[in-house]
């Protein structure tokens, strides 16, 4: 091959380097690349590699870019869950229409305890929901696990503000168990729509369980937080059938024991701590 023909292609080639890392269409990218007449032969060859590279080049930079956009997004999420007073209630707080009653010191400290777990669960739901939204395969069932977690953010904001007229705080340990859940939500994901909405499923199940159980323990005096309870119950219910209904497989035994242990252990650590 002559000098010439050497300098061309390195030419061509340079051109080449200089716009794959650029959003080019096909057609500007020809235009702006004309292909020396003596060098017709190969052009047969190195055009659809260059245009191969360009657009494998915008694909991956998309892809990238839509990743970092969900990364960020999640974080904002995340610290809108972990810092109190940074969510906000769509619907009214049903604790508003009940009286407060004066409990005695012992009935509220055990009040903000089971608030707290409540609280902790709905810190939990917002990670789960997140992370099987980052790594869910079908858009509309990315779609429906937001809508979730929007819903769930009232009961994240009533069970915050009882906590506040209780003179208790959030459970210390929430960044702990929102890392954890999201990463059991994105690997649920992972595995698969069908499995992912069997994890939520059972979730939602199980908090029901737990949601009966604080209703019974809860003195009958303290209307407001029963008022909240009551309403979280038939949310999560709700939701529990959604995500059956959109095909959620059953989930096996062992899965669902390993999820029975991991909420009795953050239901014992949060009413304390």
């Amino acid at each position: 091959m002559s000098d010439a023909s050497l300098r061309s292609l390195s030419d061509l080639q340079k051109t080449i380097e200089a716009k794959k890392n650029g959003c080019l269409s096909l057609a500007s990218f020809l235009s702006a690349s004309p292909c020396p007449a003596h060098l017709y032969p190969l052009s047969f060859f190195l055009y659809p590699a260059c245009i191969l590279r360009l657009v494998t080049s915008n694909l991956l930079k998309c892809r990238a870019m839509n990743i970092a956009d969900k990364l960020i997004t999640n974080f904002d999420l995340a610290l809108k869950t972990l810092v109190p007073g940074s969510v906000h209630a769509r619907r009214e707080n049903p604790a508003q229409t009940q009286a407060e009653t004066e409990l005695t010191d012992e009935v509220r400290k055990h009040t903000a305890g089971l608030m707290r777990i409540n609280h902790t669960g709905e810190v939990c739901a917002q990670a789960l929901y997140q992370g099987q939204a980052l790594t869910a395969r079908l858009p509309e069932v990315g779609d429906s696990m937001n809508a979730a977690a929007a819903e769930e953010i009232d009961h994240l904001s009533w069970c915050e503000d009882r906590l506040k007229e209780l003179d208790s705080h959030p459970s210390l340990l929430n960044p702990l168990w929102y890392g954890l859940s999201f990463s059991i939500g994105a690997a649920a994901g992972l595995a698969g729509d069908r499995w992912s909405l069997g994890f939520v499923a059972e979730t939602e199940k199980q908090v029901c369980t737990h949601l009966q159980e604080h209703l019974e323990n809860l003195s009958p005096q303290d209307s407001k937080s029963e008022a909240i309870l009551t309403q979280m119950l038939e949310d999560e219910a709700k939701h529990a059938d959604n995500a059956e209904a959109a095909g959620a497989a059953e989930l096996p035994s062992p899965v669902k024991s390993a999820m029975a242990l991991m909420a009795s252990v953050m239901k014992r650590t949060t009413y304390r701590i």
